[in-house]
C-alpha cells in the first residue's frame, strides 16, 4: 500500500509524490500513478498486475513488478509491517517551515504539498492556510488557491488585501476599485522591503518608462507645478524632480507617506484617497502623474475627472494601468485591474481630455512574468 507519509498531487501526466522525513520526490508517469492509486491495500501484487498489463506495450509487462518493487524499497510503497519501522510524521509546523525551504529554493511543486499537508493536520491555523494559498496561486492552482484562502478568512476575515483578491478568485462582479483598508494593508505589509521588492525581485520600471514618455509630450517645458498621485516611496517622484517647481505627494498608505518624506523632494506630502483629496483641494497643477496607482480603480472617470479638473489648461495627466484584452476592465487574480485601450480613451474624452500617446510596455514582473501596461498622455482641452 502507499505509504500514509508520501503526500501526492497530480501534475500533468501523472503525480508527485514526495516523502517529507527522507526528503526524496518520486515523478510518476500516468501508468505509476495508476499502479499507487491501485495499491489502496485492498489488491495483491497479481491483481494489481493483471489490472495495468493491458495497459503497457507487449512484453514490458514484467516492469509493473519492478516499479513495485522499487517503490517498496525506495519508500513510496510500504508493507503493513513495515509502517511502524518508519519514522513519525512530521507535525505542521516542521512540515510548513519545510514548505518554505522548499519554495525559497524554487521546488514550488514540493513545497505545495508540504503546505497542503500542514494545513490538513492544523485546520484551525490561518498561518497555514494562507500559506497553502499563496504557493498554491504561484503555481497556477487557481481553485486550489481559493480553497484555502476562502479557509483562512473564516479565521481571518479582517483581511482587506485578501477579500478583494477573492472577489477575482470567486469570479465575482468587481467593485468599482479597491476598498482603502485593502491598499491600506498592502502597503502597510510591503513597506518594510518595498522598494527592494520592487527593484531587485519584480524588475519595476514604471517610474522611468513614464518619466520618458513625459519627456516627450513636455518639451522643454519646466518650473511645473507638479501632482504625484499614489506617489508611494517616491520613485516617480525622483523622475519628476528636474521639471518642478513644487512638487506635491498624495498616498493612502502613511508608511508610504513616511518612506517619501525621507526623500526630502516633494514640497507637500499628504495621507489621503486620491479621489478624495483631488475633490477637497484648490490647487491647480501643469503636470499629474499617475504611476501604478490605478491599477486599484476599475472605472477610471471619477479618478481621471477628478485629476482632469485641478489641471491648468494644455495641462497634461501621464499614467500608466495594466493592459487589458476585455472592455472596459477586469479585476484580475492579482486583486488589481487591467484596463482595456479603449476604456482609457473614452473616459479621457468623456473628461474633456485628448489622448495624445498610448504605448505598451513592461511594468514590472509578477510571479516571474512580464505584465504589460499602458503609458498614456492625456491633455486638457477644456
Amino acid at each position: 500500500m502507499l505509504n500514509p507519509e508520501i503526500l501526492l498531487s497530480p501534475v500533468e501526466n501523472g503525480y508527485v509524490a514526495y516523502d517529507p522525513v527522507f526528503d526524496r520526490l518520486h515523478q510518476l508517469n500516468p501508468i505509476a500513478a495508476l499502479v499507487i492509486e491501485l495499491c489502496d491495500g485492498s489488491r495483491s501484487i497479481e491483481s494489481i498486475r493483471e489490472l495495468t498489463a493491458p495497459l503497457m506495450p507487449e512484453g514490458r509487462s514484467i516492469e509493473i513488478d519492478r516499479f513495485i518493487d522499487e517503490a517498496l524499497k525506495g519508500g513510496l510503497l510500504t508493507l503493513g509491517a513495515d509502517v511502524a519501522a518508519r519514522h513519525d510524521e512530521l507535525s505542521a509546523e516542521e512540515l510548513s517551515a519545510l514548505a518554505k525551504r522548499l519554495s525559497d529554493s524554487g521546488k514550488v511543486q514540493t513545497a505545495f504539498l508540504c503546505a497542503k499537508r500542514a494545513a490538513e493536520l492544523s485546520p484551525d491555523s490561518p498561518e497555514h492556510w494562507y500559506a497553502l494559498g499563496s504557493i498554491a496561486y504561484s503555481l497556477g492552482r487557481r481553485d486550489d488557491a481559493r480553497i484555502a484562502y476562502e479557509n483562512y478568512l473564516q479565521l481571518h476575515p479582517e483581511d482587506a488585501r485578501l477579500q478583494q483578491l477573492m472577489v477575482a478568485l470567486r469570479d465575482e462582479a468587481p467593485p468599482p476599485r479597491a476598498p482603502n483598508e485593502c491598499i491600506r494593508q498592502i502597503y502597510r505589509r510591503f513597506s518594510s522591503n518595498y522598494e527592494t521588492l520592487m527593484r531587485e525581485e519584480l524588475d519595476y520600471q514604471a517610474p522611468e518608462c513614464l518619466r520618458d514618455t513625459i519627456a516627450a509630450a513636455m518639451g522643454e517645458r519646466h518650473n511645473l507645478a507638479i501632482l504625484d498621485l499614489g506617489c508611494g516611496s517616491g520613485l516617480a517622484g525622483v523622475c519628476l524632480k528636474p521639471w518642478a517647481s513644487v512638487i506635491v505627494g498624495v498616498d493612502l498608505s502613511p508608511e508610504m507617506i513616511s518612506l517619501a518624506r525621507d526623500r526630502n523632494i516633494y514640497d507637500r506630502l499628504e495621507v489621503s484617497e486620491i479621489t478624495d483629496w483631488l475633490g477637497r483641494t484648490e490647487d491647480v497643477f501643469d503636470l499629474i502623474v499617475a504611476c501604478e496607482c490605478l491599477n486599484y480603480f476599475g472605472d477610471l472617470h471619477p479618478v481621471i475627472f477628478a485629476a482632469a479638473r485641478r489641471l491648468n489648461m494644455d495641462g497634461i495627466l501621464g499614467l500608466t494601468v495594466e493592459r487589458g484584452e476585455q472592455y472596459p476592465f477586469r479585476l484580475t487574480d492579482t486583486g488589481r485591474y487591467a484596463h482595456h485601450p479603449d476604456h482609457l480613451r473614452d473616459v479621457a474624452a468623456q473628461c474633456g481630455m485628448a489622448v495624445t500617446s498610448m504605448d505598451e510596455g513592461f511594468l514590472r514582473l509578477e510571479y516571474g512574468a512580464e505584465v504589460i501596461g499602458l503609458y498614456a498622455i492625456l491633455r486638457k482641452e477644456r
